[in-house]
């Protein structure tokens, strides 16, 4: 699978997993030269709390386009160095 923003691929992996719907590609499938620094947090009940990247490609900015948990819960291990995208981000076959 492929996660595209902005017309360019930032992330690319067979090794994906879906949780509620989003796909978890591994942390290590991230371009990360596309990606900079958020200080947003969000929190999920049963997952944990959840930190964020935003993407700047091609001169143009998305804000916290990207979320991890770096420290999951038990109940969400299967997606500890994983990353799922939202915000316009593109994720395709």
């Amino acid at each position: 699978m492929k996660a595209i923003w902005n017309h360019t691929v930032i992330a690319e992996s067979d090794d994906i997993v879906t949780l509620e719907g989003n796909h978890y590609f591994p942390e290590t499938a991230l371009k990360r030269e596309f990606t900079t620094f958020s200080n947003h947090r969000t929190s999920c009940v049963w997952k944990g709390q959840a930190h964020y990247l935003s993407l700047f490609v091609n001169g143009e900015m998305n804000p916290d386009a990207v979320w991890f948990y770096p420290e999951p819960s038990e109940a969400a291990a299967e997606i500890k160095g994983r990353v799922a995208f939202w915000k316009g981000v593109q994720v395709t076959d």
